[in-house]
């Protein structure tokens, strides 16, 4: 890595995680979220089953793992140098302007994201109240469920919901409780946070998947409709998928979404450990409990008891529709059904709710990040100003879900940004800082061996894969995407608007960038305290 000298803020230190433990629970719970337990199983049903491992290991390997160092290593040499988002951090590693307006999607991805993640995070809270006091449990039908929750999004007023009341009540302690947790710091705050959250979340995934496995058929129920069908409909390979470039392209973009590499947000975390500590061993344990998560508990739950109840053909149908409805309405639905269903329904959702806020937390910590270190801004008015800001861009979600506006968000941050970031920092990390500096930065201090082929990896098929798979996601989801076909005309003008927000934001983001690095060359400023 570069030499560059290390600086202060005003004399003080910098945050660091408090124990080993706590920075491998927290880099765990921002990577495990919604998508292990909801947006996983679907993927896996929809793509070859057992077969969509091949391409989703092979991914992991590729992309997924050497990501995941490579982005560590960064993040704690930055944080070596006071550096703790990736617009300073790519600046410190390239002298040259573009560097710190490419980092700038580091900051502009993880905030768009939680502008629609942190208002359905409140949805499981919402789904685990109902579920504890029984609100929906006397819906029979997938059809009464769907309109249980578009009363619930204020997208139709009905005999359930006369308006969106209840959706911004749970949004606001939702809100409240990501405010109150970043208040109080890495190692008090989102550290505490992930001490207490993981472990539960385990142990309620857990808990579901032995009562999942322990289903009975409901009365009158189908030959299908049995545990081992379950996973059968999630797990039996289907090898033909494996000839189908859009399998490949799903596998990779699960393991983006459910690492959370490409984000902006491991950079920031690792920024948070000491210089020599290290990253090797951290990225790999992180990586395998969020793979147990996701492969063993979330491949386990949801699906699996949508087939016991509604059988093989409703659950693939279900499957197709989203991960949502898998979710938010299909699971309702087998929940009321199951004996102490109440508990189970709580506890599902309570699972929900835990993956989802350590995750929200993790991807507003960037922009906090950039506002104290380049701005000086003490923590309770960088957190608050950011809470002002998500609240703010949070509104058009909450108001205009049912005309595509976070569908918007999520293809455009959640999908596409993700791609071009990973693709230009595994530019960056091995043609212009270089393989050799940049293998020297992985290895440092690590406490195993980090097999030597992963150099040629990250080297060459890591970059070549993303590529290859960035110029097929465009020629694929991007062209189609810019058409606007299909919509309609009441729905263009609110996705155009999610448009201009989003140009807004990341113009928004690099100009703070430019003022901020030049505001921190003239104080001589570097720690994020």
């Amino acid at each position: 890595m570069p030499k560059v000298r290390p600086t202060s803020l005003r004399g003080t230190s910098r945050e660091r995680w408090a124990t080993k433990l706590g920075l491998v629970l927290a880099l765990a719970g921002n990577a495990i979220g919604l998508g292990n337990f909801l947006r996983f199983p679907r993927q896996a049903a929809l793509n070859g089953g057992g077969a969509f491992l091949i391409p989703y290991f092979i991914c992991l390997l590729a992309i997924g793992i050497p990501l995941m160092w490579v982005e560590c290593s960064i993040g704690r040499f930055g944080g070596r140098h006071g550096r703790g988002h990736t617009a300073s951090m790519f600046d410190l590693l390239w002298r040259h302007p573009a560097a710190k307006f490419i980092g700038a999607l580091g900051l502009f991805i993880p905030f768009t994201i939680c502008c629609y993640y942190a208002y359905v995070t409140s949805w499981c809270l919402a789904f685990s109240f109902f579920s504890a006091t029984g609100a929906y449990f006397d819906l029979d039908t997938p059809a009464e469920i769907g309109r249980f929750l578009a009363g619930f999004q204020g997208s139709e007023r009905n005999e359930y919901f006369s308006g969106l009341a209840p959706a911004y009540l749970f949004f606001a302690v939702t809100f409240v409780v990501n405010i109150a947790i970043l208040l109080g710091g890495v190692a008090r705050g989102i550290e505490r946070l992930a001490l207490f959250a993981m472990p539960l979340l385990f142990v309620f995934a857990v808990v579901l998947v032995v009562r999942v496995l322990t289903l009975d058929p409901p009365p009158g129920g189908g030959p299908d409709q049995t545990v081992l069908s379950g996973l059968g409909f999630v797990w039996n390979p289907d090898f033909s998928a494996l000839r189908k470039p859009s399998v490949w392209l799903a596998a990779a973009g699960q393991i983006f979404f459910t690492l959370s590499v490409g984000w902006g947000i491991i950079h920031t975390y690792a920024s948070y450990i000491g210089p020599d500590d290290d990253v090797a061993l951290t990225g790999l344990a992180t990586a395998s409990l969020n793979e147990v998560a996701e492969v063993v508990l979330g491949g386990t739950i949801a699906l699996t008891a949508s087939v016991v109840f509604f059988g093989v053909v409703a659950s693939h149908e279900i499957a197709a529709a989203g991960s949502f409805d898998l979710g938010f309405q299909t699971m309702p639905l087998v929940l009321e059904q199951l004996p102490g269903g109440r508990v189970f329904g709580t506890l599902w959702f309570g699972l929900l709710f835990f993956a989802g806020l350590t995750s929200a937390v993790a991807l507003l910590q960037p922009l906090i990040a950039m506002l104290r270190e380049d701005f000086g801004l003490p923590r309770p008015r960088a957190v608050l100003l950011t809470g002002v800001l998500l609240f703010v861009g949070t509104q058009p979600v909450i108001f205009f879900l049912q005309h595509g506006f976070l569908d918007q968000l999520d293809f455009w941050a959640g999908s596409f940004g993700l791609l071009v970031f990973g693709f230009l920092e595994i530019l960056i990390f091995t043609r212009i800082l270089g393989i050799e500096s940049g293998w020297r930065e992985i290895t440092h201090g690590a406490r195993i061996t980090v097999p030597r082929v992963f150099r040629f990896v990250i080297a060459w098929v890591t970059p070549l894969g993303l590529g290859a798979i960035l110029l097929s996601w465009t020629a694929t989801e991007l062209v189609p995407a810019l058409s606007l076909d299909g919509l309609t005309a009441e729905d263009r003008p609110y996705v155009l608007g999610s448009w201009a927000m989003m140009v807004a934001l990341l113009g928004g983001f690099c100009v703070a960038i430019h003022y901020g690095l030049r505001r921190r060359t003239r104080n001589g400023a570097g720690d994020d305290t």
